[in-house]
């Protein structure tokens, strides 16, 4: 049997992590600018995160969720209190695909509605409902085309107001920073107005932190950059290091009704031990400092190399999650970085390079990729 061949896959075999560092099966060492989509929060193989996998392995690996698993409370109040939101609700999952599934299913129970406001370069997964909301038509099948959605244009007010207006969504859904969009920003003052509108038409605002959140821009949650309040948050990616946890994070007013969520595999034992590893490296490490701090530092710099370079259109970002626009397609300018300088990127579309690389990058490491960089364009 083949593998179902769906993947664009660069010819590097990892073995080894450690840090911001891989290596590959032929022991070359590379940068990882990346952390496989954002997920590697806290660096590869911390040892705090090793040890507290490896313990719990040994005691009890899987329960399903007709029983107390105490894992699961201890890691709703380190998220309450490393959030700020304390008096919200944590429901656990599997995935971020899931969590926007099960975030978008609650509003629509909490309302009755069955329309939802997405934004255009959005993108919130790829099971049903999340492609539904997800603006990639090459994902989009037949069968996950939804005409309950309306598309509105990121940070235009009217836009948004234009659908909630008549009364009818039960959600808008937008992410803390559009990241496989092209690294696209929601304002302080356009979350300000979606706080509102959805306020005044009790619809729930619904913020995706998957890929944004974990302190990735330097505050825990992106959206944590203005002054409001979601009704719910989704996360996943970075909040278990690598190990597959999803979550929603509920505002006091749902109430939960027996049966209405469910998951088999959503909290288990493992990825509670994991994810409460990485929240306390996390706070232990101060990773959000880090991650404003030298997010500042690369972003500064990249700009500075882009404003000699004819070839690079845009810098933007937040924190550890920047992209570098260029003004035509830069497949070969990502490859150079991989197979010449060893320096593991993402895409964001076919003219973007997306850096997400672990919290714990240092100076002397970002300075190791402007160089390359440099060199390179």
């Amino acid at each position: 049997m083949n593998l179902f061949d769906v993947y664009t896959l660069f010819d590097v075999i990892p073995v080894k992590g450690q840090g911001c560092h891989v290596w590959d099966d032929k022991g070359t060492e590379y940068l990882d600018l990346y952390g496989g989509h954002a997920v590697i929060s806290i660096g590869h193989t911390h040892p705090h995160y090793v040890k507290a996998v490896t313990d719990q392995l040994n005691k009890i690996g899987f329960y399903s969720n007709s029983v107390i698993n105490p894992l699961q409370s201890k890691l709703a109040e380190k998220l309450g209190k490393l959030s700020g939101l304390t008096d919200y609700s944590l429901f656990l999952c599997n995935s971020g695909a899931e969590a926007n599934e099960n975030a978008l299913k609650l509003a629509s129970f909490h309302t009755g509605r069955s329309k939802v406001v997405a934004f255009r370069h959005s993108f919130h997964g790829r099971t049903s409902g999340a492609v539904a909301v997800t603006d990639n038509p090459k994902i989009v099948s037949p069968f996950n085309a939804c005409h309950q959605v309306c598309w509105a244009n990121l940070n235009d007010k009217d836009s948004v107001w234009s659908y909630l207006s008549a009364g009818d969504v039960a959600a808008v859904i937008i992410e803390g920073v559009q990241g496989v969009g092209g690294i696209n920003i929601p304002t302080p003052q356009f979350l300000a107005d979606l706080r509102e509108m959805c306020d005044k038409t009790g619809t729930q605002l619904v913020l995706d932190e998957i890929q944004s959140g974990y302190g990735r821009t330097g505050k825990f949650f992106a959206y944590q950059h203005s002054d409001i309040k979601p009704d719910i948050v989704t996360l996943a990616k970075g909040i278990a290091n690598g190990f597959p946890v999803g979550a929603i994070m509920v505002n006091p007013k749902f109430e939960p009704v027996k049966g209405r969520l469910g998951t088999t595999f959503g909290g288990n034992y493992l990825g509670m031990a994991a994810a409460i590893a990485v929240a306390e490296v996390y706070e232990d490490e101060k990773l959000e400092k880090n991650s404003a701090e030298i997010g500042k530092y690369l972003l500064d710099s990249i700009k500075t190399i882009a404003k000699g370079s004819d070839k690079i259109k845009d810098v933007r970002g937040v924190g550890l999650m920047i992209g570098i626009e260029f003004h035509e397609p830069m497949a070969e300018i990502r490859k150079k970085l991989l197979f010449e300088k060893h320096i593991f990127t993402g895409v964001a579309g076919a003219n973007m390079i997306r850096l997400l690389p672990p919290l714990c990058l240092t100076k002397d490491e970002a300075d190791r990729f402007l160089t390359a960089f440099k060199e390179v364009i």
